[in-house]
Parts: C-alpha cells; sequence; structure tokens
C-alpha cells in the first residue's frame, strides 16, 4: 500500500502478482473482520423463537442452503463480480455511487458548481458522454428537481444506515464471542459474566481509538486469517466426523421445503439468515484502500470457502444432535470439542474486536464524507496517522457510538434483539447500493435500461424479501435501526437544507465590485498591514459578511484574498490542480479570489500548510500573469474577476474566455542575479515549495517588471506583518409567515447543531489568535 495515500499504488509487472497477493492478505484483516465473524450468530438467531430445530433435519439443512446461496448471490455474484466494478477512480462506497452519478448527469444538490470542476484530472468520466440518443432517464432525472432530492435523501438513507451498523455490529459482535462462556457456566452465573465482559472490552475497544489503528493494524490480518483457518478446520472436523453428507444441503430444493414446512415462521426466520452477509457492503467501502482484484482473490479464495464449511460444519454437528432445548445451546460454540474450546474463544473475541474496529472506521469516514456534501453538522477530524491517509478519528461520534454500543448490550441482552436490530440495517445499506448501481448502469456505463432493470429486480428482489422478514421484527429489536436512521435523516437534511438556503442568501446579498473599489481614503476606509483572509462560500462577488465587517470597523488588510473551500464530487483533488487563483479589482488593489477543491475523500490541510502554500500559490499566480500579458489583456475589472488560473498545472483556465489550447507550464517564482544578493524569501511552512524572490532595481534586463516587483514585495512584507482570517458567526432565523414545520427546523432544530457543533474556524483549523469573527442575521 502506499505509505502516504493508503491506496494500492501500481505494481511494476515483475512484482504485481506477488503485490496484488500482499493487498489480498492484508484486505483480510481490514475488509473481511465483520463478515468472517457472523458464523458466531447466524444459526443463534436464525433458531431464537421462529422455528425449532426437529430431527427430520429440515430446518437445519434449509437454512444452510439460505445461507449457501445468499452467500452465494449477494457478496459473490453482486459485490465481486457487478458492483465492485463501479467505483470512482478507485474509490468504493455510498458516497462513490453518488458522485458518478452527479458527474454523468446533472443532479447534484452543491450550489457552487464551475465549469472549471470539470477540467480536474480525476474528474473522468467512465465512457465518453453521450451525443446521440441521450437517455430518456437521465432526461427525466435531471429535469425533475424532486427527483435529486429524493436522490439525496436515498444516499443520506444509506449513510445513517451504516452509522446504525456502526452501533449494532460491536455490540453483537463482542457479545456472542463472550457468549462463549455459557457452556462453561451455569444459566445464573453467565447472565452476570457475559454483559459485565462484553462492556468492558467494549470500554476498551472506543477508548483507544484515538491512538489510531496503525500502531496494531499489522496485527489484523493475522487475526482474521487464523479465525478463517480455524472456522474451516471445524467445520471440515464436523463434517466428517458427524454427517459427510451434509453437502446434499446445498441444493435449492431444501430451501422450498423449508418454507413449505416452516411457513410463517420459515420466512420470520430469514432475518436471521440475512446475518450471513454482514459486512459484505465493506468490499465495496474499502475498495480505496486496495484493489479490486485483491479484494477477488481474497474473498473467492480464502472467506468464501472458509465461510461455508464452517457453516456446513455447524449444521453437521446439529443435524446429528436434537436434544437441544436453549437458543443459547444452539450457536457456534456447541460444535467446537471441548478440547480446543478456550483457544477458539479467544480467538473469536480478537476477531470479533477486529470486525469491530473495522466497522468503527468505517463509520468516522462516511461521516467525513458527509460534511463534504453539507450533509452532517461540523465535528472535529482528527488524522491519527502521518503516513497512512484516511485514517481518522472523530471524538464526538466516538463517545457516543460507545455509549450506544453498551446501551444496546445492556438493554438487549440476547442475540435475537441484536440481530434483528442489525440485520435490518445492513439490508437497507444493500438495497440502497442496489438502487444507485442500477442508475451508474445506465447513467455512468450507458447499458440498456433492460439490463439495470435485471440487476435491479434480481438482487433487489433477494434483498426485498429480507428486508419484509427484518422489518416485520419491528417490536422485537428492529425499531432501534429505524429510530436511529429517523433522528439522522432528520439532522442531516436540517443541516443540507440549511446550508443551501443559506448559500442562497448570500448569493442574494452580496455586493458589487465596484462597491468595494469605491472604499478609499475619501470615505475613511484605511488599509491595515497583513493579509486579510476572507472565508465565503461564494465563488464570485463579495459576501456581505466583510461589507458589515467594513461598515462596523472602516478598515481593512494590504492584502486581500477572499477564500471559497468547496466540494467537487470527486474523491480526491490532486494537489496541484487544488488551487484557483483569480483577480478581484485591478492589480493596485491587492484583492485576490482563492478557490480550494477538496475531493470527498480529501484530507483538509493544516492551517500553517494551508497559509503557506496559499501564499506560495499566489506569488506563482502573479508570476504568470505577468508572463502571459494578462496585466495588458485589456479587459475589465468584471472580466478580470472571471480569470482563474490553476495553479500547479500546465493549463491556465480563464472563463469565460477559456482557451483550452493554450497551455502554460508550471513556473517556480524564482530570479536570481549572481552579482547580487538582496532578496526576498517566502519559505512556506512544513511545505517542499521553496518561493524566492530577487528584487533588483538596478537590473534593467530583470525578466519581472516594476509593478510586478512591487506586488511581491507587498505580499511578502504582508506576510511578516500576520494573517488574520475573517469568518462570518451567523445566526439563523425563518422569515415571518413560514410554516410551523419550517420554523422549527430552522428555529430551533439548525440553531442547536450551530451551538452544540464544531464552528467553521475548527473544522478548518483556524487559530483563535488570529479570527476575526462578523456577526450575520439570516432571514431564510
Amino acid at each position: 500500500m502506499d505509505p502516504e495515500m493508503g491506496k494500492s499504488s501500481k505494481p511494476s509487472k515483475k512484482d504485481s502478482w506477488k503485490s496484488i497477493l500482499l493487498l489480498a492478505y492484508q484486505s483480510l484483516g481490514v475488509v473481511y473482520g465483520d463478515l468472517s465473524i457472523s458464523p458466531l450468530y447466524v444459526y443463534k438467531s436464525t433458531f431464537a423463537e421462529d422455528i425449532t430445530h426437529s430431527e427430520t433435519n429440515e430446518e437445519i439443512f434449509g437454512v444452510l442452503s439460505f445461507v449457501f446461496w445468499t452467500l452465494t448471490l449477494v457478496p459473490l455474484c453482486k459485490y465481486v463480480f457487478i458492483v465492485l466494478r463501479a467505483d470512482d477512480n478507485g474509490e468504493g462506497g455510498t458516497f462513490a455511487l453518488y458522485s458518478s452519478i452527479c458527474r454523468h448527469a446533472n443532479v447534484s444538490l452543491l450550489p457552487n458548481r464551475q465549469v472549471m470542476d470539470e477540467e480536474l484530472s480525476t474528474y473522468k468520466l467512465e465512457y465518453a458522454p453521450e451525443t446521440k440518443d441521450r437517455s430518456k432517464i437521465k432526461v427525466w432525472l435531471e429535469k425533475h428537481k424532486n427527483l435529486h432530492t429524493a436522490l439525496l435523501v436515498m444516499v443520506m438513507l444509506g449513510t445513517c444506515m451504516v452509522i446504525g451498523d456502526g452501533v449494532l455490529t460491536p455490540a453483537i459482535s463482542v457479545f456472542s464471542a463472550v457468549s462463549g462462556l455459557e457452556l462453561a457456566m451455569s444459566k445464573d452465573q453467565h447472565e452476570y459474566a457475559v454483559i459485565p465482559i462484553t462492556c468492558f472490552i467494549l470500554v476498551c475497544l472506543f477508548a483507544l481509538q484515538h491512538y489510531g489503528t496503525h500502531r496494531v493494524g499489522f496485527l489484523f490480518a493475522p487475526i482474521i486469517l487464523a479465525w478463517l483457518l480455524t472456522i474451516s478446520a471445524l467445520g471440515v472436523y464436523n463434517i466428517v466426523h458427524w454427517n459427510p453428507r451434509v453437502y446434499q444441503a446445498l441444493s435449492p430444493y431444501y430451501m422450498f421445503k423449508f418454507l413449505k414446512k416452516t411457513k410463517k415462521g420459515g420466512w420470520m426466520s430469514l432475518g436471521g439468515i440475512l446475518l450471513c452477509i454482514t459486512g459484505s457492503e465493506a468490499m465495496f467501502a474499502d475498495l480505496g484502500h486496495f484493489s479490486y482484484t485483491a479484494i477477488q482473490i481474497a474473498f473467492t479464495s480464502i472467506v468464501y470457502p472458509a465461510l461455508i464449511l464452517a457453516y456446513m460444519g455447524q449444521a453437521a454437528y446439529l443435524s446429528r444432535h436434537h436434544k437441544i432445548y436453549t437458543s443459547y445451546q444452539i450457536g457456534f460454540y456447541v460444535s467446537v470439542p471441548e478440547s480446543v474450546r478456550w483457544p477458539v474463544l479467544g480467538v473469536a473475541i480478537l476477531a470479533s474486536v477486529v470486525g469491530s474496529q473495522a466497522i468503527i472506521s468505517g463509520t468516522f469516514s462516511i461521516i467525513n464524507q458527509s460534511q463534504s456534501l453539507s450533509c452532517f453538522p461540523r465535528v472535529k477530524v482528527v488524522h491519527t496517522s502521518d503516513k497512512i491517509h484516511g485514517q481518522i478519528y472523530i471524538p464526538e461520534i466516538n463517545w457516543m457510538l460507545m455509549i450506544l454500543c453498551i446501551a444496546v448490550t445492556v438493554g438487549f441482552r440476547d442475540t435475537k434483539h441484536m440481530g434483528n436490530a442489525s440485520g435490518l440495517a445492513v439490508i437497507s445499506v444493500m438495497l440502497v447500493t442496489t438502487c444507485l448501481t442500477s442508475l451508474v448502469i445506465i447513467l455512468c456505463w450507458h447499458k440498456p435500461p433492460l439490463l439495470a432493470l435485471a440487476f435491479l429486480l434480481f438482487f433487489g428482489s433477494i434483498e426485498a424479501l429480507y428486508f419484509s422478514a427484518s422489518l416485520i421484527k419491528f417490536l422485537e429489536g428492529a425499531w432501534l435501526p429505524i429510530l436511529l436512521a429517523l433522528i439522522l435523516m432528520t439532522t442531516m437534511f436540517v443541516w443540507h437544507y440549511t446550508t443551501i438556503k443559506k448559500y442562497e442568501y448570500d448569493m442574494h446579498n452580496k455586493v458589487t465590485l465596484d462597491w468595494l473599489l469605491a472604499l478609499g481614503d475619501k470615505l475613511g476606509i484605511v488599509r491595515v498591514p497583513g493579509i486579510g483572509l476572507v472565508y465565503t462560500d461564494l465563488i464570485s462577488g463579495i459576501p456581505a459578511n466583510f461589507s458589515r465587517f467594513v461598515t462596523n470597523l472602516p478598515a481593512f488588510h494590504r492584502v486581500l484574498v477572499f477564500v471559497c473551500v468547496k466540494s467537487v464530487p470527486v474523491p480526491y483533488v490532486p494537489p496541484a490542480e487544488r488551487y484557483l487563483i483569480g483577480r478581484v479589482g485591478p492589480p493596485d488593489h491587492r484583492s485576490y479570489r482563492c478557490i480550494v477543491r477538496y475531493g470527498y475523500r480529501d484530507v483538509h490541510q493544516d492551517v500553517d500548510s494551508f497559509e503557506s502554500e496559499l501564499i506560495s500559490s499566489l506569488a506563482d499566480f502573479i508570476r504568470l500573469e505577468a508572463s502571459c500579458g494578462g496585466r495588458q489583456s485589456g479587459l475589465s475589472f468584471d472580466e478580470n474577476e472571471c480569470r482563474l488560473t490553476v495553479i500547479g498545472s500546465n493549463v491556465l483556465t480563464c472563463h469565460p474566455n477559456y482557451d483550452a489550447e493554450r497551455s502554460i507550464e508550471h513556473i517556480s517564482v524564482s530570479v536570481e542575479n549572481p552579482g547580487e544578493r538582496n532578496g526576498i524569501e517566502l519559505p512556506p511552512v512544513g511545505s517542499k515549495k521553496k518561493v524566492r524572490f530577487l528584487l533588483d532595481e538596478n537590473n534593467s534586463n530583470s525578466v519581472l517588471d516594476k509593478h510586478v516587483r512591487e506586488e511581491l514585495e507587498d505580499l511578502w512584507m504582508a506576510q511578516e506583518s500576520g494573517t488574520a482570517f475573517i469568518m462570518g458567526h451567523s445566526h439563523v432565523q425563518a422569515s415571518p409567515g413560514s410554516s410551523i414545520l419550517r420554523k422549527v427546523a430552522i428555529d430551533f432544530g439548525y440553531n442547536f447543531l450551530r451551538r452544540n457543533c464544531r464552528g467553521p474556524d475548527v473544522a478548518l483549523r483556524v487559530p483563535p489568535a488570529s479570527l476575526l469573527e462578523v456577526g450575520m442575521v439570516y432571514v431564510l
């Protein structure tokens, strides 16, 4: 794995298979932890109450047949061979599907989109855009704005269910692993031992999250591999020792026989069988850290055979043991020989911790992605590794997950209710993935709609069957993920809706460039030394918070930069293409616009690195503009403001008069005179880039003319004087005449979240000593 990006680098042809096999081995601990520990609780949940294990073995063989075909059709056929191919620049997950759809069809709700975003190297389309015979479905989606909202709501639902799975999976995994103590204790004793031990392990697991997983991550793959080998060996032993003919139960005939005998009880028991595919979504969600081939090899060669052998082994044991009356005795450990039961218990607990760690890290990741789409309140994101990209920790979410996990463990106290809740969360995410993938087949792959419909109907019907079986258990635990999803969906939708309305308010209340240029000495405006970074969501115009600032304090900095930090529907934005720089007004005004673009999986820079890179980018922009004759272009101020340069790339992107044929090589601002040593140097903090100016007024042959030298000198002096971060401190209220629902959502819901979540200064890592907040009241 690439230590900088955490993604699989392309190996050389000589070492390709060696690298792929290494990635496949590493994926065992990250991708398959949750899926691998499902044998701990599948049979136990299935036979909890709805059906019983009889001497005819029709029930256990029917369940085994369902487990086999479910594992074969969903993880193997759907994910490994189809969904994994719907990646977004190598990234997977719900947001990857949504991002791909938004690039191929105009359905995104992000307000600050630009044409220049499509010039990003990562903004690639799966196939060439359609020029003739545009898909009717695409036209229909783009035409109806309500469908755009419905699509985002579907993505939010998938996100909420992933977060719900982050609550339920650690609880059921650790509880099921520790429940192996039940066979060594009396019923009265294990009730007072299993719950406290499970809670203690969960507390330790969440308490260690802030250290990150990079220190112990190398242990994950060996633990899961040891677990898979253990359950495989146990499966082979039970098959040979108890019932070698158990393989006959793999026939689909046993499924029909099972449903015919058990009727409604068998249908309701599908909620337990569903748990055999928990964690399958991780194969797609963690695609960016590995490769398609590595995940495919790991699943088909190790994980899938091991799981099938484990389930067959348990079924073989149960087919010869019918006098089992209590639900816990039909669990995983009853089929483990007593001589190896304690070692297996230890490996199971370690495997459950690894599987829980994977879903917790995935929850952090998807919440971070939700923030990039303005769909989640701002929370503090801590990067736990300097080398591995994407390893993050969110303190608030971590402790909330811990409290909810312990509450689930103490409240439910059995695998049945936990399994019902977990099953509904898992199958909901899979249904969302199926629906989004069917859109990708039409919009991104340009396949016939009938093919997408066949995919949707085939896999959707299987998942709908399991979904109905889980939903019927509403009062027996399935209410929990629905309640969590309702709370999270309300929170996310209120935050996103109000954020969009605030942006529209800013657009209607921005001031003109003429107003900014009119500010001068005649009006008593003073330009003070330093750099003023005015943060705004606008990509053009002067934000209202700056006009409020100047009105109350008639002074602003000598160098003024309007900074817009925006998200682009791509997973990563290359650092060389991150900054768009342009002027605001004439060169003498020393005002600039900087648009900083991030992908939904990008790591936001710390403020020192951002400030130094911004100064370097401004210097490069000044130099590039001079070399292109930008000062003599004769464009008006409004036209000049629309000219944005991608600093660090080889294309000068100018709008509205963008010339795609015009190419400018990146030029480091460095001019040296062997006879002179008087220079101005801007060394970016924590950056390899070094910008050097030489100001030699006696040298008439200098490449930099007088105006450029003055501008660069002003930039350096402003940096030496210090940087101030000017941000809006907003209060939002609903407009008079709004509906009661709108008033409750804005006046109470959004303002409550704003007061109790991280502010934009924390999210952008702005130092408090350099922060200037401008109060703004938004009437929406």
